[in-house]
């Protein structure tokens, strides 16, 4: 059963693999997984981010990370709660 993401929606959690039984998650229009540099662009990696490893090692990479602008957008936060406390 494969879940359709939308162009104008926030995207489903990604898995560690985009084709597993009942958590596959396709592509907008075409119907297919996702390649590793779109899941990659999901999670808000830069182009020119480089993954080691097989097909499968990159889709674990992503799917176990957390999304690089949420990161920034917390750790800045955090920053910012310190630099207040003084």
């Amino acid at each position: 059963m494969a879940r359709r993401l939308s162009w104008e929606e926030p995207s489903l959690t990604l898995t560690t693999s985009p084709s597993q039984k009942q958590t596959e998650r396709c592509h907008p229009v075409e119907t297919r997984p996702f390649t590793t540099r779109e899941y990659a662009r999901i999670q808000s990696f830069p182009d020119s981010w480089h993954f080691s490893g097989g097909i499968g090692s990159i889709y674990s990479q992503i799917g176990n990370a957390v999304a690089v602008n949420f990161g920034k957008d917390i750790a800045l936060s955090i920053i910012n709660s310190l630099n207040q406390v003084n």
